[in-house]
């Protein structure tokens, strides 16, 4: 399987990435319930236009994207049917490409999310007992410890 990643097309592709982050969230964040997942899926629109948006594409399909900015990873989602096929890897080197120290935050409910980064080599740096939005969802504060060559 080829993944290409591309830069978001703007608005017009919002309504597939929405799609992207539902069937992720609702394969992986099994510690959200259905009103859980209503209330952030109402909140990522608002999200978008606000990071660097790369998309990941197999056979002329978005299968799944990231979102960057400042040195930050903030988001990267895969469809449900294309997880475990190197899409998230590839979203993932693309932007450590671009920052090489970069940083991100997993919820800790989410051990799938947390194993994917650690295997990437990202460590716990921190920790919030509760989520950008002040809900108690814990995140686990990561980065990639630099290595000198």
């Amino acid at each position: 399987m080829s993944v290409e990643l591309r830069s978001a097309r703007g608005p017009a592709e919002f309504p597939r990435l929405l799609e992207i982050w539902r069937s992720a969230v609702e394969a992986t964040h099994d510690f959200l319930t259905p009103e859980d997942v209503e209330y952030y899926a109402a909140l990522i629109p608002g999200y978008l236009p606000e990071v660097e948006l790369t998309v990941a594409v197999v056979d002329g399909q978005a299968v799944g994207f990231s979102g960057t900015g400042g040195g930050e990873l903030h988001m990267l989602f895969v469809h449900n049917d294309f997880r475990g096929r190197g899409v998230g890897t590839a979203l993932l080197r693309a932007a450590l490409a671009r920052y090489p120290a970069l940083t991100l935050d997993v919820n800790e409910q989410n051990p799938q999310a947390a194993g994917f980064c650690a295997r990437q080599g990202f460590v716990v740096a921190g920790r919030s007992e509760t989520d950008g939005e002040g809900r108690p969802f814990p995140l686990l504060h990561l980065k990639r410890p630099l290595t000198r060559d």
